[in-house]
């Protein structure tokens, strides 16, 4: 008895294909991810340098735009926190190219402010990319905090792309703000960045961040976090040890969140000036 045999949909087969497509991208990425992580300085490193310190870490995607970088040259330790054009791979690339490049400057030795180094970073950033300032052009950049600390004298120079920095001291914040520019191309005619100098005592907090905290959707109306709370909770939990620090935020934003989707990477941060 002949028996007729249905044959595959083709549409089957588009589908094992599609599905096997997404597996091998979602492991190339993946193993990006483990690339990208390799690059961030180690738990260990951060440690010595900061000896009372919290980074809370929240990429949206397998591989991340934000990143943190610290660095220490004889008495000086440098710190930055960062967040790229965008989020996902095209963010973990430009954050590859901000590690490298910090990397390069930072090791020749020919910086003599925060602010050269923002400005030298500009220069490689927009040689990288291209970017001569056409009208069309993509206006891809990082904003960025970055903090130089001289440990024999007690000070703190800070440049900023658009990031600020905050300063507890004693339940007091102290926000320094960063130049109304990115790193890389401007709207505006380049002008060299702002370096400030604060003085730092025992016991100070200091905070480096970027903006996907602020500007997380949630609560009971579904609006942006914003800075002024973000502030006043930093003061909150200012006196707290840093690991307890890290735990309130974490709540803090999941509760905030709820069942609203994570927008942008998340990158906060905290060290005690001891």
């Amino acid at each position: 008895m002949y028996v007729e045999q249905k044959l595959p949909d083709l549409t089957d087969f588009q589908h094992i294909d599609v599905l096997k497509e997404k597996r091998e991208l979602t492991e190339s990425i993946k193993y990006a991810g483990y690339i990208q992580n390799a690059l961030l300085p180690r738990q260990e490193t951060i440690k010595k340098l900061l000896k009372d310190h919290f980074i809370y870490f929240l990429p949206r995607d397998i591989v991340s735009g934000d990143f943190y970088w610290i660095n220490k040259k004889k008495s000086e330790i440098l710190i930055v926190v960062a967040d790229c054009t965008g989020h996902g791979v095209p963010g973990a690339f430009m954050s590859i190219l901000g590690i490298s490049f910090l990397n390069e400057i930072v090791n020749r030795d020919c910086y003599t402010s925060t602010g050269s180094i923002l400005n030298q970073l500009r220069e490689y950033v927009m040689k990288a990319l291209q970017q001569t300032g056409k009208e069309n052009e993509q206006k891809d950049g990082i904003d960025m905090a970055i903090c130089k600390i001289d440990q024999h004298t007690n000070k703190m120079e800070f440049s900023g792309a658009f990031n600020p920095v905050y300063i507890v001291k004693k339940s007091n914040l102290l926000e320094i703000h960063g130049d109304k520019m990115p790193i890389g191309i401007a709207a505006d005619e380049e002008v060299s960045f702002t370096t400030h100098t604060v003085s730092l005592d025992k016991g100070d907090m200091i905070y480096l961040f970027s903006d996907g905290f602020v500007d997380q959707f949630g609560g009971p109306e579904g609006k942006k976090f914003k800075y002024k709370p973000f502030r006043k909770l930093l003061v909150n939990i200012s006196e707290l040890p840093a690991y307890k620090q890290k735990e309130v935020l974490d709540l803090e934003y999941h509760e905030w969140k709820g069942d609203q989707p994570q927008l942008d990477d998340i990158l906060i941060m905290g060290f005690k000036y001891i």
